[in-house]
């Protein structure tokens, strides 16, 4: 077995303290099985991360951990029973249980498995060796496979051969991507190997849903500075088979400006500034993503000024807009621009149609408001409703 070396999770951890989720590692255990959390949960407690979602595998067989639940008077849902994953359910949270398993074969979107009582053939099925890592209900960490040592190093490698893990499941290099952006180390940088088996297995990119490549690029995209990851995407060729047109020139440049105005990660802002073909359709976006990535591109190269855009599409857009054109411009928006918007956004016409009849009435009473208001908003939203009114037509 890898470096144990008796590595603890740390005691503050959630999920090790949670009653809940002891009391269902305990209706295993008692059945006389071993059962352990996994993956996520284990790899962000021994970073320090905020704690992630909690998964547990064990040795024993679905039918028997619906059993041992049955028999200790915990509700069971056999929620993916033929992948081995049952859910137990404690203290009203769900916990999911899978049986170690061991792939029989592959195609590069599903797998066909066999179960297994091996804890290495379990973490072999896994992607990355800081992945493959186990901990016990008490918290002592199992690491089949050596994948302590990458993980302390923030290093990201493939378990085993990169190749064989891309092909079969061609998500797994987006994935790479984008445990680059949160966990990889800039400094011990990519694996030359993993890059390889990336450039080479691009045409299976091809093959993945939409709804799927556009999960991965979300949270890719959500990274505190996804910019090395998305270059990295770009060498091998990746970025133009997953997103064609697209350019990640200005994202380190937009990375440093948010950072440096105080502002968190804006996944769709990043986007726009990648571009790309048919990019709601090619990450299946939701309506409403893809109309505010529509108008962030709109309003990058031709629009109203920001104060104005901000009052008629709401601070978003507006900031995204500064972001956008200081990328272009190569200028970092001033802060004083950011309070501009936010007071803009919230700013309210003083005028209102009734203030305006019977004088005006039909298409006419539209246009005078319309006159009125753009004057408003080109007065910098000072002029009061008395101001205006004087002002009528």
């Amino acid at each position: 077995m890898g470096d144990t070396n008796e590595q603890m999770i740390p005691t503050g951890t959630r999920w090790l303290q949670d009653e809940d989720a002891q009391r269902v590692c305990r209706v295993v255990q008692d059945g006389g099985h071993p059962i352990y959390f996994v993956g996520g949960c284990v790899r962000d407690a021994l970073l320090g991360l905020p704690d992630s979602d909690v998964d547990l595998s064990t040795e024993a067989t679905p039918e028997t951990v619906m059993a041992l639940a049955k028999a200790a008077g915990v509700k069971a849902v056999p929620t993916g029973i033929d992948h081995g994953t049952v859910t137990l359910v404690s203290g009203g949270k769900p916990f999911e249980i899978t049986t170690f398993r061991r792939d029989v074969q592959t195609d590069g979107r599903r797998a066909v498995v066999a179960f297994s009582t091996d804890i290495a053939d379990d973490a072999r099925r896994r992607d990355f060796t800081m992945n493959a890592l186990y901990a016990t209900p008490e918290g002592r960490v199992i690491d089949p496979l050596g994948g302590l040592p990458d993980l302390r190093a923030r290093r990201l490698r493939f378990i085993e051969d990169a190749g064989q893990r891309i092909r079969e499941d061609y998500l797994r290099t987006l994935r790479y991507f984008r445990f680059m952006a949160w966990y990889g180390d800039p400094e011990v940088g990519p694996e030359p190997e993993a890059l390889d088996a990336i450039a080479s297995n691009l045409d299976g990119l091809e093959t993945l849903s939409a709804e799927r490549v556009g999960q991965e690029f979300k949270k890719l995209l959500r990274a505190p500075d996804p910019a090395p990851a998305l270059a990295l995407m770009r060498q091998t060729g990746a970025l133009p088979v997953l997103l064609p047109g697209s350019n990640d020139r200005w994202i380190s440049m937009l990375v440093h400006f948010e950072q440096e105005l105080g502002l968190g990660p804006d996944w769709l802002v990043r986007l726009a500034a990648l571009g790309g073909e048919a990019v709601a359709d090619r990450l299946r976006l939701s309506k409403a993503e893809a109309k505010h990535l529509t108008q962030l591109q709109e309003q990058v190269f031709a629009g109203p000024p920001l104060p104005e855009l901000a009052y008629r599409h709401g601070a978003d857009v507006a900031i995204g807009a500064a972001l956008l054109r200081g990328c272009m411009a190569e200028q970092m928006p001033e802060t004083a621009m950011l309070e501009t918007i936010k007071s803009a956004a919230a700013a309210r016409f003083p005028v209102t149609a009734t203030d305006l009849m019977p004088a005006f009435k039909g298409p006419a009473l539209g246009q005078e408001l319309a006159r009125l208001e753009q004057l408003w908003i080109n007065s910098g939203f000072t002029l009061t409703r008395a101001d205006l009114l004087a002002r009528r037509s």
